[in-house]
């Protein structure tokens, strides 16, 4: 069943499994198949036009309304290609997609905000903690153990507001078995993002630093005070809920109690339409994350 109306829909390309960091509960990792298709141009524009033409057909033969279709960029890391990143995001904005992309903001500069920003309505940046022992243990550092530096951070998104003041800004923090405890609200309030979205652990791909429904629900109660700015998602919130494609360019899906991820075939082998029947997806789900920010029917 799809929603009557949307004022979005989003679809998220995980661009790469490609990362800087080494986060414990990482869930990108996807069974391999051939090189990832941000490396051919050709390819990518193939993609992008298969999946623009059927979900806005779907539109109309599905009775699926929205307003605008939104690519979202994620990985991996996918500003470790800075480049081709900008290179998805440039033909996308050519047939029509509007753009987001999901960083874990270690590799932001001014050169990059300034290319960057103009072109896409929403970043998302990744951050799990402000201590830098809590970031080392859960994996969000590098090989020389260094961890995003917060006030460059700061300084780095006021830049990106700068070439582009209508840039919305999400912070995504995942709730797991080291960061629960600690109070974020000082550090969340001074980026004054427009959504915080915070999140429980998916053992989607592994356990680790996997974590209670107390203390998930404890870490939520202690920033109560960000009010509105909050989006809260537990694990039955997350599945089945997204419109996912892989590095490899098929849909993928989580499903509630199971490990690993369901694939379709590839999007370029048999069509958007085909591929994306080939996985579940809920509508109601879908809906119901997005309601309340952008007026979503269910």
């Amino acid at each position: 069943m799809y929603p009557s109306q949307a004022k979005e829909l989003v679809i998220n390309w995980h661009i790469t499994e490609v990362c800087n960091y080494r986060c414990q509960y990482c869930y990108a990792k996807w069974e391999k198949q051939d090189t990832e298709l941000i490396h051919d141009n050709g390819k990518i524009r193939r993609l992008l036009e298969s999946v623009y033409q059927y979900f806005n057909e779907s539109k109309a033969t599905n009775g699926f309304a929205f307003d605008s279709l939104r690519l979202n960029l994620a990985g991996g890391e996918p500003l470790l290609y800075p480049s081709k990143a900008l290179r998805v995001i440039e033909l996308a904005h050519q047939l029509g997609f509007k753009t987001s992309i999901i960083s874990n903001g270690s590799r932001l500069n001014e050169p990059l905000m300034q290319a960057l920003a103009p072109y896409i309505s929403v970043l998302g940046i990744s951050l799990d903690s402000a201590e830098v022992k809590s970031n080392q243990e859960i994996g969000r550092a590098d090989r020389h153990g260094r961890v995003v530096n917060i006030g460059k951070l700061a300084e780095m998104l006021e830049a990106g507001r700068r070439h582009n003041p209508s840039l919305q800004l999400k912070m995504n923090t995942v709730v797991n078995a080291i960061n629960w405890r600690e109070d974020m609200s000082r550090t969340i309030a001074d980026f004054a993002p427009d959504k915080w979205k915070i999140f429980r652990m998916l053992p989607t791909v592994t356990d680790a630093l996997s974590t209670s429904a107390d203390e998930f629900g404890a870490f939520v109660q202690r920033h109560r005070s960000l009010g509105k700015v909050i989006q809260v998602e537990d694990n039955a919130d997350m599945t089945e809920s997204y419109i996912m494609i892989d590095p490899h360019g098929r849909f993928f899906q989580n499903a509630e109690g199971k490990k690993g991820y369901q694939y379709s075939q590839p999007i370029l082998a048999v069509g958007a339409e085909v591929a994306f029947s080939q996985v579940a997806w809920s509508s109601e789900k879908f809906c119901a994350r997005y309601s309340h920010e952008q007026g979503s029917a269910a």
